[in-house]
């Protein structure tokens, strides 16, 4: 599961801004958003450098 929805939520980021600047389709970066896929760790390094944070920040943790 990754964070990037709540991410994007908090920095008043629109999805279509992040596809246009990742290359990527709106519907793969709503995938990615949605939970429905998720992304290679590369792209999910891309994303993290995109909104200026580490990437751990957009990862949640299974560990309890």
């Amino acid at each position: 599961m990754n964070r990037i929805k709540e991410v994007l939520e908090e920095k008043g980021i629109k999805q279509t801004w992040l596809a246009e600047k990742l290359g990527k389709s709106y519907n793969m970066v709503n995938g990615y958003v949605q939970n429905r896929q998720q992304p290679r760790l590369e792209v999910l390094n891309e994303i993290a450098n995109i909104l200026d944070m580490d990437v751990k920040d957009l990862i949640v943790s299974n560990k309890k």
